[in-house]
């Protein structure tokens, strides 16, 4: 496996599990939660997963192993993204057609991007991590039987 996307790799897991376990425990949200903890977690979370997709690129990892990585770093670039657009549609919507251009056509918010930040993203950020561990090991146990066998 490649050096520096591995590294890059497991940090964005745990960063991931840092913003889940706030989010999740009520301890933890009622200690950390706040601006300053979104920001900045926020912050390393998009720079990790724009590292990884760019040392995937440059180390020319391969194949499958390849694919579930960018896949792992552009979920995490894709919900931000996502965030910004929502808002930015939801805004220009309104200053367009009307204050109350989102009630008249019946959704109250802008959906797709809103969908794309709290449902895609993060699955898509799933399957690429649960990929990349499940062909890593793989990789690593069909090495080990060649080697000993």
């Amino acid at each position: 496996m490649m050096k520096w996307s591995w590294v890059v790799f497991w940090l964005l897991m745990g960063a991931f599990l840092v913003i889940d376990s706030v989010f999740l425990i009520p301890a933890a949200r009622e200690l950390l939660m706040g601006i300053t903890f979104l920001i900045v977690t926020g912050a390393v979370f998009l720079a990790l997963g724009v590292a990884l997709i760019l040392l995937t690129v440059k180390e020319k990892v391969a194949g499958a192993l390849k694919k579930f990585l960018i896949l792992t770093g552009a979920s995490v670039v894709g919900i931000p993204v996502s965030v910004v657009l929502h808002n930015a549609i939801y805004g220009l919507f309104i200053a367009w057609f009307g204050a109350n251009f989102w009630d008249r056509v019946g959704l109250g918010d802008e959906p797709f991007f809103f969908f794309m930040a709290i449902v895609v993203c993060p699955l898509a950020f799933l399957v690429g991590a649960i990929g990349t561990i499940v062909l890593v090991l793989r990789g690593r146990r069909l090495a080990g039987k060649s080697v000993s066998g």
